[in-house]
């Protein structure tokens, strides 16, 4: 690093599947958050990191925010908004069809525009999923979130395909302040190797099973150990009922089998080795709330 680096801290913030994890691992180039249909799957603030010629930019994957109802809810909201403290710039994500459809997604939204306005915190506005909404509905709604906020910058974007995260990474490339860098030039996110895999497992549970299991489950890695054939991974899925972990096993343990198949895929490429991944399911009764009781403590990272 020389005098003339430059860093950003950027909170990406919106409402439960606005995209928010796609996009950030969209700008990163490599999956450092999970991505599932089910909402609020986000629990924790995770870190990606674009190392961009002189300049790095530090993208925070929040909670979605929404009207928290269980104790973990509300802390993932408090997460949330959280991640704002101490960031460069505030990026507020909206799911373009879906909010022009109404309902929670807009109620969610609108609710963020409105605690940004109360905090007096400036933020720049990205439109995602533009390829399922029509040109001139697209401009009205971005005409009536900016008469509703204050946002400094507008941006049309869909984080599946592509279309203009060239510009949006440009703009907050540029306009990164003078700083040293807060991570090696090598590293893309903040997340450990044992609570990524983790992530994964949680990602390919959820994607298997989203419409049957409830948020009453969360992975622990248990056991790590390097091998000369690659790295030995035990897990551990907790679920909060008996049923539920009838559900997780399948018939004959195919549900498991087929979502560790899918896990270890995924582990293999990111790690760069061949994985050996072991997989268990236990039940714990009311584990979300001794997950909230450790993010009210400051530990975001509780799976």
């Amino acid at each position: 690093m020389t005098e003339t680096t430059r860093c950003a801290v950027i909170a990406v913030i919106g409402a439960p599947n606005a995209g928010k994890s796609t996009l950030v691992n969209a700008l990163v180039g490599a999956k450092v958050s999970i991505v599932t249909h089910k909402v609020q799957t986000t629990r924790a603030r995770v870190r990606g990191v674009l190392t961009e010629g002189d300049t790095q930019l530090i993208f925070i994957d929040t909670p979605g925010i929404f009207a928290p109802r269980r104790r973990l809810d509300r802390a993932m909201v408090a997460a949330a908004w959280a991640g704002l403290d101490g960031a460069d710039k505030t990026l507020l994500l909206v799911d373009a069809p879906d909010y022009l459809k109404g309902g929670k997604a807009a109620s969610d939204t609108d609710r963020i525009i409105e605690g940004l306005n109360a905090a007096q915190r400036k933020a720049a506005l990205a439109l995602n999923k533009i390829d399922a909404v029509a040109r001139p509905k697209l401009l009205s709604l971005a005409e009536d979130l900016n008469a509703a906020g204050d946002f400094t910058d507008t941006f049309m974007i869909s984080a599946t395909t592509g279309d203009g995260l060239s510009g949006l990474k440009a703009h907050l490339v540029s306009n990164a302040p003078a700083g040293p860098w807060l991570y090696p030039e090598d590293q893309l996110s903040d997340i450990s190797e044992r609570l990524m895999a983790a992530e994964v497992t949680r990602e390919k549970l959820y994607l298997r099973l989203h419409q049957e299991l409830p948020y009453d489950s969360t992975v622990e890695t248990e056991s790590w150990k390097e091998t000369g054939k690659g790295v030995r991974i035990e897990q551990t899925i907790y679920v909060a009922r008996d049923s539920q972990k009838g559900i997780v096993l399948g018939k004959g343990g195919q549900t498991l089998k087929t979502i560790g198949q899918a896990a270890r895929e995924d582990l293999a490429e990111l790690l760069g080795r061949p994985v050996h991944l072991f997989l268990h399911v236990k039940v714990r009764e009311r584990w979300d709330e001794e997950a909230a009781r450790l993010r009210g403590l400051g530990l975001d990272a509780v799976e």
